[in-house]
């Protein structure tokens, strides 16, 4: 199929209830709002195509920047291809999708490094999420633990003199090291509890900012500590 194919198939599945949600989270027209089960049938008929994802992310329309995500083949993507996306972001859901694609690909930690060091407050969004998403899918042995650690410890120091998304991402990614890493765990919790509170300016929206100590706690009631997920992708 073509990009010019799919965007037609997307067009009628938009519902404005659904559209007039996700504006309050930050996504921008041009938008359809066609609800992400959709966007997942038609995931599950295409699978993955690399130069269709690449086709419909060109757009910037926001359902077809989201379904590229879905679609798009991590492996192929390159670091042109991952710097240019996220250069094109204009919807704040879409800097995750970005991210999720990145911790797919063969650049993901190269690149999470080298985004979370940028004063643009969307590029160190995504640096922070890439990180909390790798650290879901891969293997502790695959991870660099000292370095996990050490921006653990950055996180902890430094998340209140942040702009409101990155001190969300960088809440998520304590969070993930605490969910995820099990050698991590306790020191996550004890950063943590350092940290406190964590406010954020989440707009017109009934979003809270989850208390990083209490999240962790509860995955590790429900035994799931260190369960990696399939994909960084939802």
């Amino acid at each position: 199929m073509t990009a010019a194919e799919i965007m037609a198939e997307l067009e009628p599945l938009g519902r404005a209830s659904y559209k007039s949600v996700i504006l309050k989270h930050g996504v921008v027209e041009p938008c359809f709002g066609v609800k992400i089960e959709e966007l997942k049938k038609i995931q599950k008929r295409v699978k993955t195509d690399y130069q269709l994802a690449l086709d419909l992310y060109a757009t910037g329309n926001y359902d077809a920047q989201y379904l590229a995500g879905l679609i798009a083949d991590d492996e192929r993507m390159t670091k042109r291809d991952l710097t240019q996306w996220l250069a094109r972001v204009k919807s704040q859901p879409i800097l995750r999708v970005v991210a999720s694609v990145a911790a797919g690909s063969r650049y993901g930690w190269e690149l999470a490094l080298e985004w979370i060091e940028s004063a643009k407050g969307d590029v160190a969004v995504t640096g922070w999420t890439t990180l909390s998403l790798l650290v879901a899918i891969k293997p502790d042995e695959e991870l660099d633990l000292p370095k996990l650690k050490q921006l653990l410890l950055r996180a902890g120091k430094t998340i209140h003199q942040q702009p409101d998304g990155v001190r969300y991402a960088m809440n998520g990614f304590v969070i993930a090291l605490g969910a995820y890493v099990r050698s991590l765990t306790a020191l996550a919790i004890e950063t943590g509890e350092k940290i406190g509170e964590v406010s954020v300016d989440m707009g017109d929206t009934e979003c809270q900012v989850p208390f990083a100590p209490d999240y962790i706690r509860k995955i590790d009631k429900r035994g799931a500590i260190g369960k990696k997920r399939k994909s960084a992708k939802c």
